[in-house]
């Protein structure tokens, strides 16, 4: 057994988990479902990889995410901390007798339950729900209430888990105390750099850590995912940093996300100066304590040509987030993939890979510390598309901001995933059917790697009730691109879209480039030079010159490794 242990840090990382592990919830439910689609029946794929067995005080059998999740205090809405699954018989505490005197008690409102979130619990409880009260009957019962969940939760969401429809166990959710949501503004390095330390949080955390952990027969890797635009960047890396001296030969994923609205234009040098060193100071940190970093989060995702078929609004989470969550699934199929032996059937999915193998490839011996670029084709075109459509490669587009495009890299390395494609209109590909189509484009293309490896997977990825409506009306049923727009459709959800075909790609390349340089140029611009404006700045977050300069250090190194023709410089020692 190969697991994996995710963990989240940050309100945006905590969307796109949401999505991720309600995309995973799906497919457990469509795999136990007696009239699924036998597409999601495949042995090869294993959740346990992802997932845990448990048993409650009660003795009620669990299957719960391996999870660890932090996020402001607050965030977590009318969730408890506990889950859900571990509050059954739980009683509140006798009333204390021996005080005679008064008694005040202060207590907030608990947040509401949504729509969505009243639903599954009736359906846990087995009472019909209708327009939100309990009990009757009615016509198309099922249809009126799923359309109106899914117009509850497009009108607006406001946490994530508002829209999650999964159990977690009570180790999984931290709430950082005495850090609210929205109580400051918690957008840079400086301000985030003493809360892991602080109040013994980080014990606490690398204890809830080490729970999931321990029980794991042989962990493959951590998946770790950070908002790192803000105040959790250091909180990241100060974690991390206990995982790197804990797990010295576990390695880390990281995925560090961007949301919308964290790529405003300042509306002050001042402003520029904190944004620019808060990117270099993070990326450099958070780089330092794992094999591999990707950074996920488009300025604007709407005006992008990975949204070419998706309507998004650029300002709401929920959303982009979605998108993310989708390219995060997509990548970690391989991770869950059983390894074929000489005997095995692999017509349901072909190519499985661990953590570590991942990050040895992108990486190997001449690039740690590696950077790679995430790109996505969501939904992709079928294989054997019309003339006029671009094909699978070309629809492929990074999530990864400042990317250089139409770079001929001749080091570059690739891994990539491609699941429920379509071969022709009704067909679902087969996994050699893919490989084929695969391995042609890449003879025909102008540009090609030194190496890719292909993961294949016969399951598309299933959409969920609680996913937004973000498709286009050129997306079909089963996630088809047609060849008309449906009329009287702008934006399509789960009602109307079931699966779609995926691809997603990591890569090696030195298309990275501009995203380092222009982290490298603004820490020298800004806090290395003579008389630099954020020299003061960068000593209030706790970084003296020689701090500074090992940071600037280790940014250009990274401009070296992928640099063409680098390996001409001569070394400084």
């Amino acid at each position: 057994m190969r697991e994996i242990v995710t963990i989240q840090v940050g309100g945006f990382a905590n969307f796109i988990g949401s999505h991720f592990w309600n995309f995973q919830d799906e497919m457990l439910g469509l795999a136990a479902d007696p009239y699924g689609d036998p597409l999601f029946k495949t042995q090869s794929l294993n959740m346990d990889v992802l997932y845990r067995t448990g048993e409650t005080p009660q003795g009620t059998l669990t299957y719960t995410p391996r999870l660890l999740s932090i996020d402001f205090q607050g965030s977590f809405g009318s969730m408890s901390l506990q889950g859900t699954l571990y509050n059954e018989g739980s009683s509140a505490p006798s009333e204390v007798v021996t005080w005679a005197g008064n008694i005040s008690t202060h207590e907030s409102e608990p947040q509401k339950k949504n729509l969505f979130l009243q639903s599954l619990y009736q359906e846990e409880q087995n009472v019909p729900l209708i327009d939100g009260i309990n009990g009757g009957t009615k016509d198309s019962q099922n249809e009126i209430q799923d359309a109106d969940i899914v117009n509850c939760l497009d009108k607006g969401v406001q946490f994530w888990t508002d829209f999650s429809k999964v159990h977690y166990h009570p180790q999984s959710l931290y709430e950082v105390n005495g850090l609210w949501l929205d109580a400051q503004a918690f957008d840079n390095y400086g301000i985030g750099r003493d809360v892991f330390t602080e109040n013994l949080r980080g014990e606490e955390i690398c204890n809830r850590l080490r729970f999931f952990v321990e029980e794991c027969d042989r962990i493959q890797g951590f998946q770790f995912i950070v908002e790192d635009s803000g105040g959790f960047s250091p909180v990241a890396s100060d974690f991390l940093e206990c995982i790197a001296d804990e797990y010295t030969n576990t390695p880390v994923l990281l995925y560090a996300v961007r949301g919308p609205g964290t790529h405003m234009n300042p509306r002050s040098r001042k402003q520029t100066v904190i944004r620019d060193l808060h990117d270099a100071v993070s990326f450099s940190r958070l780089s330092s304590f794992c094999k591999m970093i990707v950074p996920v989060g488009l300025p604007f995702l709407s005006r992008s040509k990975a949204s070419t078929f998706l309507n998004i609004e650029d300002e709401n989470p929920y959303h982009c987030s979605a998108v993310c969550a989708a390219a995060l699934h997509s990548t970690s199929l391989p991770f869950c993939m059983e390894p074929l032996g000489p005997t095995a059937d692999s017509s349901d999915a072909s190519g499985a890979v661990d953590v570590n193998g991942i990050v040895q490839m992108l990486a190997g011996q001449s690039r740690q510390n590696m950077v790679a670029i995430l790109d996505v084709a969501m939904p992709c075109p079928s294989l054997t598309g019309r003339q006029d459509e671009q094909s699978l490669l070309g629809n492929l587009q990074p999530l990864t901001p400042e990317v250089a495009e139409d770079v001929d890299d001749l080091q570059a390395v690739e891994s990539m995933t491609v699941h429920g494609a379509i071969w022709s209109e009704g067909h679902r590909a087969s996994v050699s059917e893919v490989k084929k189509a695969i391995h042609g484009a890449y003879e025909r293309a102008i540009t090609r790697p030194m190496f890719c490896h292909l993961s294949v997977a016969r399951c598309p990825l299933p959409i969920p009730l609680p996913f937004p409506s973000i498709f286009g009306n050129l997306v079909g049923q089963q996630g088809e691109l047609l060849g008309s727009p449906i009329l009287g459709s702008i934006s399509r959800g789960s009602l109307d879209v079931h699966s779609i075909p995926m691809a997603a790609r990591l890569r090696s390349s030195c298309a990275i480039l501009p995203f380092l340089e222009n982290r490298l140029g603004n820490l020298r611009k800004f806090g290395i030079e003579r008389g630099s404006p954020g020299t003061e700045l960068l000593r209030t977050w706790g970084f003296g010159k020689d701090e500074v300069e090992d940071i600037g250090e280790t940014l250009s190194k990274m401009v070296k490794t992928v640099k063409p023709h680098s390996e001409i410089s001569s070394d400084s020692d």
